[in-house]
């Protein structure tokens, strides 16, 4: 009897943790649970119809007629796709190129505190709690030759003399597209990397200046690998976003002058809604999609 009584003893302490694993695991589950659902709802379902409707023959009004693989086959014959594919990757070029060197300058001259240092790091992200829409908005009428003041102002002292078409040419209007977004997010990307800087142990910089290193090769050899992670971050923020870029080009410039600052989500808004081709349009968001996955593993890879 006793023997019976320390077996059912054994089990009843070894059964003790496994009833509390459970009972944490169903707990789990269920903080999971309202994030998979919002999860499931606003990106795998409507990724799943977008592939399905890749498939497809979809136009805005009817029923939907099995095409595969049409939609993708006449990518390539869409007259914007190839113009767009190249002036998205010239743009995401240089815009993650001067946005990054831009970002980082103001990310080392508010990196130590000194008095008044909140006002100037508070200044140079407020830009970044402006809507692009908006942005793009006061962009466009300050530029603007008929009632902007920027052109007043360089005729004031002496460097135009007759108005600036700003958005009149390919590349100023890409040149004035680049100035909005280096506007709008250097003090966003200032932030991410000043919290990378901050990160970085006060007594390294210590030790190098100890062993007579000067600041560019403090500079070079220290602040900038350590930096490497908050850097790749960064880097991947920018170019996923300037290869959606759809806002600033359809609000300030209208893809224009002659298609010229057409992006590759502009192509995909315009097949859907100006060509009514939602099939036509939901194959090359999966492409871009593919490509985005591609470039970001790519770059993670490089830059770990």
């Amino acid at each position: 009897m006793t023997l019976t009584m320390t077996r059912s003893g054994r089990r009843a302490a070894h059964g003790a943790p496994a009833a509390r694993w459970r009972s944490r695991k169903i707990q789990g589950w269920l903080y999971a649970a309202p994030t998979a659902v919002i999860v499931g709802v606003l990106f795998v379902a409507p990724l799943v119809l977008v592939v399905w409707m890749s498939l497809n023959r979809w136009p805005l009004l009817g029923g939907a007629t099995f095409n595969a693989p049409d939609n993708y086959t006449k990518i390539a014959d869409n007259p914007l796709f190839l113009d767009a594919v190249l002036f998205t990757l010239k743009y995401t070029a240089i815009t993650t190129v001067l946005l990054s060197g831009v970002a980082l300058g103001l990310a080392l001259l508010v990196q130590e505190r000194r008095p008044g240092i909140g006002f100037f790091r508070t200044a140079f992200f407020l830009p970044g709690a402006v809507g692009f829409a908006a942005a793009g908005l006061l962009f466009y009428g300050m530029l603007n030759n008929d009632f902007g003041p920027i052109d007043p102002m360089l005729r004031a002292v002496g460097l135009t003399t007759e108005p600036v078409k700003w958005i009149g040419t390919p590349s100023m209007a890409l040149f004035s597209t680049i100035a909005l977004v280096i506007w709008r997010f250097a003090g966003f990307n200032m932030l991410i990397l000043l919290t990378g800087l901050q990160a970085i142990p006060t007594e390294v910089y210590e030790a190098a200046r100890s062993d007579g290193a000067g600041r560019w090769q403090i500079f070079t050899r220290i602040t900038l690998p350590l930096l490497r992670p908050t850097l790749a971050l960064m880097l991947i923020l920018s170019v996923t976003g300037s290869l959606l870029a759809f806002d600033q080009f359809f609000v300030f410039t209208n893809g224009g002058p002659d298609n010229s600052t057409v992006s590759m989500v502009m192509v995909v808004y315009r097949d859907a809604f100006f060509r009514f081709d939602l099939g036509g349009a939901a194959a090359l968001s999966v492409v871009l999609l593919v490509a985005l996955v591609g470039l970001n593993t790519l770059m993670m890879r490089r830059l770990r």
